[in-house]
């Protein structure tokens, strides 16, 4: 008889299951969907605009050393982020085009992380890599926070709030798999403290370049009680962003790995929410991605 050829792993076999979701996103849905507040709305808009291109990067340099790649479980976990970073980069193009069609203007945000982009797409490809797993660092961070505050009430307006929640939890399924292909590269620190200064003096100001536009274009920047609130819910005590940007020196560390950081019982908590049982979002899934 002959033997059977053992089935590939696939992402959903290794926990980075690569969900197709269609988001319908209302119609009712208001300008201001977070905290009805001009300030913090743009903050959001220049996130999702930054995710497309950025996600593509992440992808790119990832899959550029698919071949060092030989564990058929780390193969699997890089098959299923490449197929959760397309599906965000695909739902957050269409929430760009909403914003778009409510009167944001993302071109200059699109052309600064775009241009931002091609300067690290100039680095060496394993440098490339350690500002991949830094800004993987960064999502990670920012998806854990988001999943504590916004699961806790937060400030996101409802009609939006279950694409950011569903993308949080499968930045966190998917964390670690750009610095476990960073240590098969030949994973140095120092490749990684100048991916900080990199992304720092690139990406930095890129973003500050694009959100003072969406401030001025959206005319927050006119108007002082919006700018003080929308700092107050951004930075303010308790918020998700101070606590991001507290852990991101964690980069550095000698003996850093995403998965220092046990994240599991927040993610399998908001696997039971999203997609258990009674999940909110199972009306809304269409198929799983190998």
């Amino acid at each position: 008889m002959t033997q059977q050829k053992p089935r590939r792993l696939r992402g959903a076999d290794v926990g980075i299951p690569p969900r197709q979701l269609d988001f319908r996103l209302s119609d009712e849905m208001p300008r201001w969907v977070y905290g009805d507040n001009r300030t913090a709305t743009c903050y959001l808009a220049l996130l999702s605009a930054f995710f497309p291109p950025g996600e593509d990067f992440f992808v790119k340099s990832v899959n550029r050393y698919a071949n060092l790649v030989t564990d058929p479980k780390l193969r699997a976990e890089v098959a299923g982020f490449t197929g959760q970073e397309v599906i965000h980069s695909r739902e957050h193009e269409r929430l760009n085009e909403v914003f778009t069609e409510r009167g944001f203007k993302l071109g200059v945000p699109d052309l600064a992380i775009r241009t931002a982009l091609a300067v690290l797409y100039r680095l060496p490809h394993r440098q490339q890599l350690a500002c991949t797993a830094l800004m993987e660092h960064f999502t990670a961070l920012l998806a854990e926070e988001t999943l504590i505050y916004e699961g806790n009430g937060g400030d996101i307006h409802p009609d939006l709030k279950e694409l950011w929640l569903w993308h949080a939890l499968e930045e966190l399924e998917h964390k670690a798999v750009s610095y476990e292909v960073l240590e098969l590269a030949g994973n140095r620190r120092s490749e990684r403290i100048l991916a900080e200064l990199l992304v720092l003096a690139v990406v930095g100001p890129a973003g500050a370049v694009a959100f003072l536009w969406l401030l001025l274009t959206e005319g927050a920047l006119f108007r002082p009680g919006d700018l003080v609130r929308g700092a107050r819910m951004l930075l303010g005590r308790g918020k998700a962003l101070p606590k991001v940007l507290m852990g991101m020196p964690r980069f550095r560390r000698r003996d850093f790995h995403p998965n220092r950081r046990n994240t599991t019982a927040l993610e399998q908590e908001w696997r039971d929410k999203l997609f258990g049982t009674d999940g909110t979002l199972n009306d809304q899934l269409r198929r799983r991605l190998a």
